[in-house]
């Protein structure tokens, strides 16, 4: 059971900016490095700087009424990659509330169908075989992979053998540090800040969901991982460079981003938009509230086409922060 859960996580966690203030230069105006605190609450502006002060991008929507700070979250932050998540524990305690994701709701009862129902996620259909769906170059290049580590994914489902390729053979999650979303969690917990969550999907949905999909909609998520994989654990260190450095395009072009994108359940229409749109109406519902509203959103749903920042921005919303599809980059305020 663990073997199959671990990789539907992985999934549905999911499984992520030149133009932006770095943190070294904030440190200075950051209220946790000017002596001892204050009983005094931040102004919007300070929670804003302090916010930025992490070293995660993140973009901000002034509003009449305060403002909306959008923290980009990728999955699994290498150690090594210097950021401040004690800053963004210090802006999350003075925000007025924050919104992170939500886990999606599996009972029981769900667990017990993966069980009876795990050939259907974990195996190929009808005793098929790897080489029935993909082409030549497709099976060669999974074909060197199974020499390269010793195993045979001939019967497994595309989808877990992308999985298996990310989680176990690059190791992707290795060595990491605490995801935003978590940090920010425990610092509202401890300071009652009111946490907003978008709506979770139950588990039976979702296993439904994967269970009806055809092999042939996870080979894009087959091919992404292959090159992932192929491109080595170079990229899992890239990846935490260019998001620490604001630079949103080169993160969005990462092997390993694109990867864990492409993957169940973000490439799926129905979820994918479902997902979206949550977080677009959260948002625009957040930017009506009096105070600052801290919101740690995956980042790739933040910055792909059409994405929640796009759509954010066909609402005539003003957004101030790096900029998030390679065009010529926007000053530090917008």
């Amino acid at each position: 059971m663990n073997v199959m859960i671990r990789p539907l996580a992985i999934a549905l966690a999911g499984a992520g900016l030149a133009a932006a203030t770095l943190a070294a230069p904030l440190a200075a105006q950051d209220p946790a490095s000017q002596g001892p605190a204050s009983d005094a609450p931040l102004s919007d502006n300070q929670i804003i700087v302090t916010a930025k002060a992490a070293g995660a991008p993140m973009w901000t929507i002034e509003t009449e009424a305060g403002a909306v700070i959008l923290v980009g979250e990728i999955r699994a932050v290498p150690k090594s990659t210097p950021w401040f998540p004690d800053r963004l524990e210090s802006a999350t305690r003075e925000a007025d509330r924050v919104i992170v994701r939500g886990a999606p709701k599996f009972s029981p009862g769900d667990v017990f169908r993966l069980l009876f129902r795990g050939g259907k996620f974990t195996k190929l259909p009808d005793k098929g075989v790897a080489a029935d769906y993909l082409d030549d170059a497709q099976r060669a290049r999974l074909a060197s992979l199974e020499a390269e580590y010793d195993i045979d994914y001939d019967r497994r489902s595309f989808l877990m053998t992308g999985f298996d390729l990310l989680a176990r053979r690059l190791d992707f999650d290795d060595e990491t540090t605490k995801d935003a979303t978590d940090i920010v969690k425990k610092a509202a917990s401890k300071a009652d800040v009111p946490v907003t969550r978008p709506e979770r999907f139950r588990g039976e949905d979702l296993l439904d969901n994967l269970a009806d999909a055809p092999p042939t909609s996870h080979i894009p998520c087959l091919e992404a991982a292959m090159s992932a994989t192929e491109a080595g654990q170079a990229i899992i260190q890239k990846r935490g460079e260019d998001w620490r450095s604001f630079d949103i395009p080169a993160v969005m072009a990462n092997p390993l981003e694109v990867a864990l994108g492409t993957c169940w359940p973000w490439a799926d229409d129905e979820l994918g938009d479902e997902i979206r749109g949550q977080w677009v109406g959260m948002i625009a519902d957040a930017s009506e509230q009096p105070g600052v509203t801290l919101a740690v959103v995956p980042l790739r749903v933040l910055a792909e086409p059409d994405g929640v920042l796009d759509q954010l921005e066909a609402q005539n919303f003003l957004i101030g922060g790096p900029d998030w599809r390679g065009k010529a980059a926007a000053s530090p305020e917008g």
